[in-house]
């Protein structure tokens, strides 16, 4: 069977559910020992935002984009982001054909469905804003030209610690971009003995994952979460927990309008993931820490700990 083949026949799986079940099992299988973070993943994509991961090197950052495109039965594309990298040099130019006598446009990295962006902090800020447009509205315009990106378009950027030697901190109006910053972190001693183990004897380190779903079907289901109902308590809970932040003697950046929309957002997706159609104040609970934690700034010695203090003093809507 073809790709072709195989993503016609996954278009047509009527169970969205089962779908998404299918690309948890996939992802758990590329990154084993952290169901957490898979569930937060697909908490990101399903609400059709991008996602930042700080992390130390080699804790299968990329292996879990590559994956996730190759499930999609998607487009990845990795960009290394260095000094020198120029913003055509992820959004695409114009050259001139000679034999045409017209101008022909060249697409960058940014056509993709899966866009890994690796060390993006370590691009410069011009390089840095290139993203800008992509991320918010899925789209680039070049030579005044607007150039459409898949509906589907997921960013997964990595990022070194800021204090690192030759790293640019992403300034707030990008962090804002991102549904979520999450850490991987090192795998168990358990997982690492299963690891070692499962790779006696494989010399492909590169193999492709199954396409579980097709990009069409994840728009699809994209969808179905964005209807995902919010009830008006919910409402009244997000907004209680946004003013929050914003008159909290210890953050100076509280979280903006667009920053309440993806939280919600989230939510949602967590419910769907959690299988039902409605988001309860447990959805905002469970996601709040990695959707403030990349916009959110102010001066606290843990973060973990202010927001907990904030949720401890908002009243938790009653739920049956």
């Amino acid at each position: 069977m073809t790709v072709n083949q195989t993503i016609d026949a996954v278009v047509n799986m009527a169970d969205p559910t089962e779908a998404i079940q299918s690309l948890r099992d996939v992802l758990n299988r590329a990154i084993r020992g952290k169901k957490e973070v898979i569930e937060l993943v697909l908490a990101s994509l399903l609400a059709r935002g991008h996602l930042l991961l700080e992390d130390l090197p080699g804790l299968g950052k990329t292996t879990l984009a590559k994956t996730l495109a190759d499930a999609i039965g998607g487009q990845y594309t990795r960009v290394q982001c260095t000094p020198d990298l120029m913003p055509s040099d992820i959004t695409g130019f114009s050259i001139f054909n000679q034999k045409t006598r017209e101008f022909e446009f060249c697409e960058g990295p940014v056509f993709a469905n899966v866009l890994l962006a690796d060390e993006i902090n370590r691009g410069t800020p011009r390089t840095q804003s290139a993203l800008f447009e992509a991320m918010a509205e899925r789209q680039v315009t070049i030579d005044r030209v607007t150039h459409r990106l898949p509906p589907t378009f997921f960013v997964v950027a990595t990022q070194n610690p800021v204090d690192s030697h030759g790293a640019y901190p992403l300034p707030e109006a990008q962090l804002d971009r991102f549904a979520m910053k999450l850490s991987i972190g090192y795998p168990g001693r358990a997982t690492e003995m299963e690891l070692l183990a499962s790779q006696v004897g494989n010399q492909d380190q590169a193999e492709s994952a199954d396409i579980v779903l097709s990009p069409d079907s994840l728009a699809a289901i994209q969808s179905s979460v964005a209807n995902i109902t919010v009830a008006e308590k919910v409402h009244r809970y997000l907004v209680d927990l946004a003013e929050a932040t914003r008159n909290h003697p210890d953050i100076s950046l509280g979280l903006s309008p667009r920053g309440l929309l993806i939280l919600q957002r989230v939510a949602q997706a967590r419910a769907f993931l959690r299988g039902r159609s409605f988001v309860t104040p447990d959805d905002v609970q469970d996601v709040a820490k990695p959707v403030l934690s990349v916009r959110l700034s102010g001066n606290f010695s843990s973060f973990e700990e202010v927001i907990d203090g904030i949720f401890s003093k908002i009243p938790t809507p009653m739920w049956n």
